[in-house]
């Protein structure tokens, strides 16, 4: 409701003395200040040669394409299904199709294996890859087991290479980048909480078996929730954290019984806590497939995007991003904001560093999920 609806309700129920007061105040605060970030991506230093294992789930595109901004020379590409082999080159021109894993793995001439096969396959695929000296960027989940975390933890240990999980809902999103700027120039002063809200379109004609079987992506919490447990440890700069309470359900899908649409946790971090909500709710009214939000919440002030539609505010499009700090409240428009992570992540293979994404940072979000996943219960109304 706006501030002038709601002085329409207060007057009609015979508040006008309310109704007045909040007239005034919306004066006296005016409206927020309009802004429009623009920042340059990070120049490309190095060039790699990298591949694909893994085609089954469209991410896989976005990741490619933010390694090529990177510097990296697409060499081979393998998957099962031939549709989606011919679907990636369409894509990406006529890049070789290799006639097994072991044929990319083999090449060490290749630096880098991104890939978005089934979930429960990724963490094998990525332990193979280090093992074969080459570094390896996961679609999210990357990893959907305790077990599999373990074991990738070792490897990337007993290897030095590197097991990148790409949390798009923060690398690949210019608001939650500019988000992140803001933070570190102290605009909110210290974070304290983060609330995180995940809405999906469940879209159930176009989705494979898989995607319906728990086993398979590793339940609500582990699938989509890894992007939020990526964020709460970033924006609060947590090095350690764990699970406070969890809940998964399936409320809405009675025929898909191995299904979760809903998830929530509360997890507490060294450096603040955190909320997060999940779900497969996006009704067929929204023009986008979720209206993603992140609240970050500082003694000084704090910040909201709206990452992919600012709902009937009539600013089109996503990347909104609103700051309020004890000076003023602005509105800030981060489509002009670059992506720094595809360039940042190929330096990071070459030179060996940790400036796109912090090795133990990525495992300990995978942990978080795994363990909230693990410990969930389902909500007493379900």
């Amino acid at each position: 409701m706006s501030n002038t609806d709601r002085r329409t309700f207060l007057q009609s129920a015979g508040l006008a003395g309310l109704a007045s007061a909040m007239s005034s105040a919306a004066v006296a605060q005016g409206t927020p200040a309009h802004e429009k970030a623009k920042t340059e991506a990070p120049a490309s230093k190095h060039s790699i040669r990298f591949s694909v294992i893994g085609l089954d789930h469209a991410h896989i595109y976005s990741m490619t394409e933010a390694v090529q901004r990177g510097g990296g020379k697409l060499v081979a590409v393998y998957g099962s299904d031939p549709k989606q082999i011919a679907d990636f080159r369409a894509k990406f021109g006529d890049v070789k199709v290799a006639r097994s894993e072991d044929e990319i793995l083999q090449d060490k001439s290749i630096q880098l294996i991104a890939g978005a096969a089934i979930p429960d396959q990724r963490a094998p695929i990525g332990i193979r890859a280090m093992q074969a000296g080459k570094d390896y960027l996961a679609d999210k989940p990357g990893i959907t087991t305790l077990e599999q975390l373990a074991e990738v933890r070792k490897t990337v240990e007993s290897t030095g290479r590197k097991f990148a999980i790409m949390y798009s809902e923060r690398l690949e999103v210019r608001s939650a980048v500019y988000a992140g700027e803001l933070i570190r120039q102290g605009a909110i002063g210290r974070v304290i909480q983060t609330v995180n809200l995940g809405p999906h379109r469940v879209n159930a004609p176009s989705r494979p078996d898989w995607f319906w079987d728990k086993a398979r992506y590793g339940g609500i919490l582990t699938d989509i929730g890894s992007h939020q447990a990526d964020q709460f440890l970033y924006y609060t700069n947590s090095t350690q954290a764990r699970v406070v309470a969890a809940q998964t359900g399936n409320l809405a899908h009675p025929d898909r019984p191995k299904f979760e649409d809903f998830g929530d946790m509360m997890i507490s971090g060294n450096g603040g806590t955190g909320y997060v909500r999940v779900d497969w709710y996006t009704p067929d009214g929204l023009s986008t497939w979720g209206d993603g939000r992140l609240f970050v919440l500082g003694t000084e002030g704090y910040i909201e995007l709206r990452k992919y539609i600012n709902v009937a505010s009539g600013l089109p499009g996503g990347n909104h991003l609103y700051i309020v700090d004890r000076k003023q409240a602005r509105y800030i428009d981060c489509n002009g904001v670059a992506l720094p992570f595809g360039p940042q992540f190929v330096t990071d293979i070459v030179e060996r560093t940790q400036i796109a994404q912090d090795q133990k940072q990525a495992l300990l979000a995978a942990e978080l999920v795994l363990t909230a996943q693990k410990a969930a219960t389902p909500p007493i109304f379900s």
